[in-house]
């Protein structure tokens, strides 16, 4: 391939990289293989691939505790079987069918009733009678299966109508009443014993109960069936109690130098350390699952989280935290202790994301993640821990403000997953999982510890700053500010103001009040420069830019942008609070030396000479900022500020800024405006209330005095 061939490509890939959409699919496509190539370890493990007569080159053992389900399962099905084997030969599994009784009862009306039609009792010519009562007996005989001597037919025959509807009916009854007793084969013979005696003692015609004897003794049936419901609660308790079988770490399955026989590979196969082959479906079912809890992620992400698609940062912190997280709940099913497993740090995960990002990109990234530990340890119980302690972690951090406050929630995730592991335990019967709860503790802790020592590194790395980082930054013991405090006081005080300003009107509109604060305090880090050519650092000395002309003052009023930022990186200041130094003043027009200059040179002045280098503020509390800037010098101008005054400066101010454009590269809103408005003239009303003047002779200690008396 030529030489330009390869340029070309090599241009087309950088073209491809530039581009921000393609960098995410990048990162997207890197967590997949990332999470894929963690969780296929459960699928491919370390495997051995014999033939039956082979010889063995090295000890096999088994590496870590494991169950043989294989044979665990053989020995269940052994139990099951034997069980039920029982159960139907126990009788007290049997129990009376009641469509035994009324089939016999149906056969014996039905037959009696037959019995009667055949026999023509109205007739008083006993000559006339249709049927012979051997006729009658091979009716019997081979449609109802009843076997009687001609003899005893003869007697039915001869009978009244009275005496046998006496005899039908004694006889239906008695057989009846027997049919509601437990009957089986065994027992079979004794209750037709017993129906002589019953007959005997009935009120039948005496040379009808032998008739009656024998139609009942023939009708009579077994009676009873099995509970299948009985027969398969003990085939399960048989199998509950049946004992996995362990095999120990380090087992010696085939030794070296035996030759292999089919009851070794059935073993390995058994113990899933037997390799034919990948297991596409297995590998291709965790490749689905994966792509859909990722594709959930995204839907998430697009809808709830839009930022952090639009950061690659952010991006790559979310892509790394689940990477890393995965990791180490694999690395734990590889201990050789099941219960090593209940210390998956899923907590760890979710706290993390909710202090770098956000608690509902924590919640999800919780979910994701609790989903993982199913497929890495196989148990509903652990991924249910994981989640209701992820979720208790999150709300434990929602509002943290110092690294201390990480303990606590690591002690209130932990208290959690004990309560968790006991309901678990009791739920189940599993006293394991009681007696071990304090693994619940230790997960949390350990949740919270990596957390504390791992926060400023991914801080760092992702360029991230956390809530927890710019509480530390408002310190006023942080050099910059001693700096600021000592050498431009009047600077410190307007920054300090602007934060109060600035904090109040973002938490009116929705923004982070706190980032709003810290930029403030260091939006003017520039002035440290050339502190006294600013106003407020002037403090009974001549004012410098009398001296010189306009354009320079310009130049040396504009620039503190320029130093802020040199001096904002020298001190490894976060980018997030360096855009509050760079964008407070946007593009303004430094209206004052440029109205001067024109008074003195009108035709040769450019107005874009007057202006800040920008970049325009790109987001609302940048924005935020600018506007409390320029309304707390302009306020402070006021010779005698009143309430109707104050709310006209803060409104007019504000309408300035959104005609010049100053604003249309952030989010704010006309709705979101007029919120700032009420925010700034409610704070400064609070700073410049009206106080009562008391003559100049009267002294501080006269007026407590007064008012003590």
């Amino acid at each position: 391939m030529s030489i330009k061939k390869w340029e070309k490509i090599l241009k087309f890939w950088r073209t491809k990289l530039n581009n921000s959409t393609a960098r995410q699919w990048i990162l997207g496509i890197f967590l997949f293989l990332g999470l894929y190539g963690i969780l296929m370890i459960n699928i491919a493990p370390t495997a051995y691939n014999f033939t039956v007569g082979e010889v063995a080159r090295f000890d096999v053992k088994v590496p870590r505790d494991m169950e043989n389900r294989a044979q665990t399962l053989r020995n269940q099905e052994e139990a099951g079987l034997r069980a039920v084997i029982e159960a139907q030969n126990n009788p007290e599994n049997y129990e009376i069918n009641q469509a035994v009784i009324l089939s016999v009862e149906q056969k014996i009306t039905a037959l009696f009733t037959f019995i009667k039609e055949k026999i023509n009792f109205n007739s008083e010519d006993e000559t006339s009678q249709a049927i012979t009562s051997e006729e009658l007996r091979v009716l019997l005989d081979e449609n109802w299966q009843v076997h009687l001597p001609t003899r005893v037919v003869a007697e039915i025959m001869a009978a009244t109508l009275e005496e046998y509807e006496m005899f039908s009916k004694e006889t239906t009854r008695i057989v009846v009443k027997q049919m509601n007793q437990r009957i089986t084969d065994d027992n079979l013979p004794e209750i037709r014993d017993q129906l002589r005696n019953l007959f005997e003692d009935s009120d039948i015609k005496e040379n009808l109960r032998e008739a009656a004897y024998l139609i009942g003794g023939q009708v009579l049936t077994p009676n009873l069936k099995l509970n299948q419901e009985k027969v398969e609660q003990a085939k399960q308790e048989a199998i509950k109690e049946v004992e996995p079988v362990l095999v120990k770490a380090g087992e010696i399955i085939i030794s070296d130098g035996t030759i292999v026989r089919p009851e070794h590979i059935q073993l390995l196969k058994d113990l899933g350390l037997y390799r034919e082959g990948l297991d596409f479906k297995s590998l291709s079912g965790l490749g689905i699952i994966l792509f859909a809890l990722l594709a959930l992620l995204g839907v998430y992400l697009y809808k709830y989280g839009r930022n952090v698609i639009l950061s690659e940062n952010k991006l790559a912190l979310l892509c790394s935290v689940l990477v890393v997280v995965t990791f180490i709940t694999k690395i734990l099913s590889f201990v050789q202790w099941n219960l090593a497993a209940y210390l998956s740090p899923i907590a760890l995960g979710g706290i993390l994301v909710t202090i770098l990002l956000d608690s509902r990109i924590g919640t999800i990234t919780v979910l994701v993640l609790s989903v993982i530990t199913v497929i890495v340890h196989n148990s509903l119980v652990v991924a249910a821990l994981c989640l209701i302690g992820g979720v208790v972690a999150i709300l434990s951090v929602s509002q943290v403000s110092q690294r201390g406050e990480l303990m606590r929630a690591g002690f209130i995730v932990g208290g959690t997953n004990v309560l968790v592991m006991i309901a678990f335990g009791l739920l189940q019967g599993d006293t394991t999982l009681i007696i071990h709860s304090y693994l619940g503790i230790l997960n949390g802790l350990i949740s919270s510890i990596i957390t504390i020592g791992s926060l400023p590194y991914f801080e760092s790395i992702f360029n991230i700053t956390s809530g927890i980082r710019l509480l530390e930054l408002s310190n006023p013991n942080q050099p910059l500010l001693r700096r600021l405090l000592m050498e431009t006081p009047g600077t410190y005080h307007h920054s300090i103001l602007v934060g109060n300003l600035a904090e109040a009107a973002a938490e009116a509109v929705g923004a982070d009040g706190l980032l709003a604060r810290v930029g403030s305090t260091y939006h003017d880090l520039g002035k440290l420069k050339r502190p006294y050519f600013f106003a407020e650092n002037q403090f009974g000395i001549d004012n410098p830019h009398d001296k010189i002309a306009p354009s320079l003052s310009t130049l040396i009023i504009t620039s503190h942008v320029k130093d802020g930022i040199e001096l904002a990186r020298e001190n490894k200041l976060p980018d997030v609070v360096i855009d509050f130094i760079a964008q407070h003043h946007g593009t303004d027009l430094v209206k004052f030396f440029y109205h001067r200059a024109k008074e003195n040179d009108g035709e040769n002045i450019q107005e874009k000479d007057f202006r800040y280098p920008g970049p325009k503020p790109q987001t609302k509390e940048t924005a935020i900022v600018s506007l409390a800037d320029a309304v707390e010098a302009a306020v402070r101008s006021l010779v005698k500020p009143t309430p109707g005054k104050i709310e006209a400066l803060v409104r007019k101010i504000i309408r300035d800024r959104l005609d010049d454009g100053q604003l249309d590269e952030s989010d704010l809103t006309f709705k979101d405006l007029n919120k700032i408005a009420e925010a700034f003239v409610k704070v400064l009303n609070g700073i410049y209330h009206a106080r009562v003047e008391y003559p100049e002779n009267i002294t501080r200690e006269e007026i407590e005095g007064k008012n003590k008396g």
